[in-house]
């Protein structure tokens, strides 16, 4: 059953940006921890303000959700599924393992 998006890997995140450096990435965290540190280019959205902001996502292109582990950007793609978008990629493991990727 399609569920409306599909779970990425930190790898398969890099190789959309290669390929698509116009993707939207949507990070679902609180903006302090998007402070901490956070992908280049990323948009942050908190989770809690998805609903009045889902105006600043564009229907028609792929998007990426991030967020700490991969729980909250999960809870956005069911969110934004429910609403009709497509195209969506949750990355699994989140930042957590973005950085753990980038410190090995």
């Amino acid at each position: 059953m399609n569920k409306g998006w599909q779970d990425v890997t930190t790898e398969q995140v890099e190789q959309k940006l290669s390929h698509d450096p116009e993707i939207q990435l949507i990070d679902v965290r609180n903006p302090d921890e998007y402070e901490d540190d956070h992908i280049p280019g990323a948009k942050l959205i908190p989770l809690s303000e998805l609903p009045a902001r889902t105006n600043e996502i564009d229907h028609n292109r792929e998007v990426i959700f991030i967020c700490r582990s991969g729980n909250r950007s999960g809870k956005a793609c069911e969110y934004m599924a429910q609403l009709g978008y497509s195209q969506m990629y949750n990355m699994v493991g989140g930042m957590l393992a973005w950085t753990g990727k980038r410190e090995r």
